[in-house]
């Protein structure tokens, strides 16, 4: 009874999309580019400044850095914590494509937070740590670099909650590439074996119209979960709200208070039906993230990523944005992070330092453009902020310039609010920071990482605050600042770091 519902739902959505497709194929490539290009003119982000389309045909916001502020004047900032590693992926893929990313696709803390990084986990009920430490700046001589370090409670697989999933999957015409929707059902056909007799998934599929195509199914039943993942083929438009809509439906009315109840979004973006508005999309998904329904997104393919739009959806979701360049990365996010990427142990947490003004001059935090919260949103429980998952490390750099001659004293006071998944009452936590590790060679293996990291950025993105960094310099704190046994993902920076320089120096002698 239920396998013939599910293929009468998915063969009448495959018949819509796919007279959609008939009609409209002929002339698709150049209305789907239209449309982007009067989408990328009306989109503004939630700060204000406008997303711009690249080169590549993708989309993103407008390229804008925090600034150096005078301690003097501003001694407080304030900042949403910010999971997300979807600007890494991206940039790993134009590299490997053989293109410099667009500088204004690098997002710095999703490149610092694409890494885990050994800190140690809280001791107590708390669900997590938190970590300081204060070095020398590597680019810029006097200056000083602040890492902030957050380590999410690790919980065993004993410990996890079941979990409700709703996958809704774009099967949209843009979605037909290799890079699409073939590895988007590869990913997730990893995800489903990954799932238990406890879990429940739905899938809801969107082209130019919206379908459910599997009902709420048990994770252990992977024949008729598989055989669903099948069927899809792309065709058609793309009505990316109607899908939505219909995915927070079906997941609200088989809403389970003990499980994780989410939706992972999987599309390139290229909403070209329907509502179609950025911002209309988001006020969407703040009404929606009320029933207690997260929204996670994955971003896929290239020529019409609109990645502008997929990392606001997940921010206002409760959720992470990931972009899936490969299988490999499938399996990182997917499974490696899986419970990291789809579980909550702590919601709304925001990161709020003071300077003090007589050991500071100035400073400036590196990265989080798209976080930074008024300083007073900091007690406001109503303000939202960044979700923290189990295993998750999250990181933060400042950069800060100490007053000639201040030394000996705290510099700074660190202050975390945060919430638990399932309550409305925040939580404060406070740390000195204090002076340590006066050089750069003296600092952690995770402090020169981590300002490893955040150099390629700064130089991938054209920063003015790059300071004296070049590429061999970036390339020689990378490889001192791999640790032990390191992770294939941190000797794949290595690569990435030698690639990118080959192709600035190319681009470089190509100018002259």
């Amino acid at each position: 009874m239920f396998i013939s519902i599910r293929n009468s739902l998915f063969l009448s959505l495959l018949a819509g999309t796919l007279a959609c497709g008939a009609q409209n194929n002929s002339d698709y490539a150049a209305s789907s580019a239209t449309n982007r290009r009067a989408m990328a003119a009306d989109h503004s982000s939630m700060m204000g400044a406008p997303a711009s389309m690249s080169e590549s045909g993708d989309t993103y916001e407008s390229d804008q850095e925090n600034q150096v502020t005078s301690a003097a004047d501003q001694s407080t900032s304030t900042f949403s914590i910010d999971v997300d590693t979807a600007s890494y992926a991206n940039a790993r893929r134009f590299l490997r494509q053989g293109h410099l990313p667009p500088a204004n696709s690098i997002r710095v803390e999703e490149f610092i937070n694409y890494f885990r990084y050994a800190y140690a986990g809280p001791e107590n009920d708390r669900p997590f740590a938190v970590h300081s430490e204060v070095a020398s700046s590597p680019w810029t001589p006097g200056h000083k670099l602040l890492k902030i370090g957050i380590q999410g409670k690790r919980l065993d697989n004993s410990a996890l909650p079941k979990r409700n999933l709703v996958f809704l999957l774009d099967v949209s015409g843009s979605m037909s590439a290799s890079d699409k929707l073939p590895l988007l059902k590869q990913g997730f056909r990893m995800l489903s074996n990954t799932l238990g007799e406890d879990d429940r998934v739905s899938i809801v599929v969107y082209a130019g119209a919206a379908g459910a195509v599997l009902l709420p199914t048990s994770g252990a039943d992977k024949h008729t979960i598989m055989e669903a993942l099948d069927n899809l083929q792309g065709g058609g438009g793309t009505n990316g709200g109607q899908g939505i809509e219909l995915a927070y439906k079906l997941a609200e009315q088989n809403f389970d208070p003990d499980a994780v109840n989410r939706i992972i979004l999987a599309s390139d973006g290229d909403f070209n039906v329907g509502m179609t508005n950025k911002n209309e999309l988001v006020k969407l998904i703040e009404r929606k993230r009320k029933s207690g329904v997260y929204l996670s997104v994955l971003g896929f393919g290239r020529g019409n990523l609109n990645d502008a739009t997929m990392e606001q959806l997940a921010d206002k979701g409760n959720g992470n944005y990931s972009y899936i360049d490969s299988v490999s990365e499938a399996k990182k996010v997917l499974v490696e992070e899986g419970a990291s990427t789809l579980i909550t142990i702590a919601k709304d947490v925001k990161i709020q330092v003071e300077f003090d003004t007589e050991m500071v001059e100035n400073y400036r935090l590196i990265g989080y453009e798209n976080r930074v919260m008024a300083n007073e949103d900091f007690d406001n429980d109503a303000a939202d902020a960044g979700e923290l998952g189990p295993g998750h490390s999250v990181s933060a750099l400042y950069e800060f310039l100490p007053k000639e001659g201040a030394n000996g004293k705290s510099i700074a006071e660190l202050r975390l609010r945060y919430k638990l998944p399932n309550g409305e009452q925040s939580y404060l936590l406070t740390q000195d920071i204090g002076e340590e590790n006066e050089s750069s060679a003296g600092a952690s293996t995770e402090m020169r990482f981590a300002s490893a990291v955040a150099g390629f950025a700064l130089l991938l993105k054209h920063s003015e605050f790059s300071g004296q960094l070049g590429w061999d310099r970036v390339e020689a704190m990378a490889s001192d600042a791999l640790g032990e046994n390191p992770s294939k993902y941190r000797k794949e920076l290595l690569e990435l770091i030698r690639v990118a320089r080959g192709l600035s120096q190319s681009t470089s002698e190509l100018a002259q």
